[in-house]
């Protein structure tokens, strides 16, 4: 029963697709939604129509839309691990957690933020990169070590 209680607690549970996507455009703009989610049918030709019919057929768009709307637009707390692996409608609000004001966001705030993402995306890739180049082959020889010519005899 409490766990009732708690997801009837999320903002999202009984708000349809279109309404949800309406107070967001209502308040922050197409513009500032395709620079902070970077999802272009906020850019090419927006409208909410277009949005939703998009939406209702991307579900890692829609969970991004449902998480932005979640933590910027009611200004929850970020979810914990275990929550935040669920997608957002499921996730169980608790009881003392109420939606605030929405956050004054900006396209600078947005641009920042973008450039924090790729710099720590490049990392990733940069660290991921560093491991599989000094991963062994089976013979145990480094991968880049030894370059076989099938052609040379």
């Amino acid at each position: 029963m409490s766990d009732e209680i708690n997801y009837k607690n999320n903002p999202l549970h009984g708000l349809g697709l279109k309404s949800l996507l309406i107070e967001l455009v209502d308040h922050y703009g197409f513009e500032i939604l395709f620079a902070y989610l970077n999802i272009n049918c906020f850019k090419t030709n927006p409208s909410i129509e277009s949005g939703v019919k998009f939406l209702m057929k991307t579900d890692w768009a829609r969970e991004k839309v449902e998480a932005f709307y979640l933590y910027e637009y009611k200004n929850l707390p970020r979810a914990s691990c275990e929550q935040f692996a669920l997608p957002p409608r499921k996730r169980l609000i608790p009881a003392d957690q109420v939606a605030g004001a929405p956050k004054v966001l900006s396209l600078e705030d947005a641009e920042r933020l973008r450039e924090k993402r790729t710099k720590r995306s490049a990392e990733r890739l940069r660290e991921k990169s560093e491991k599989n180049s000094s991963a062994r082959n089976p013979w145990g020889e480094k991968a880049s070590a030894k370059k076989i010519d099938p052609w040379a005899r």
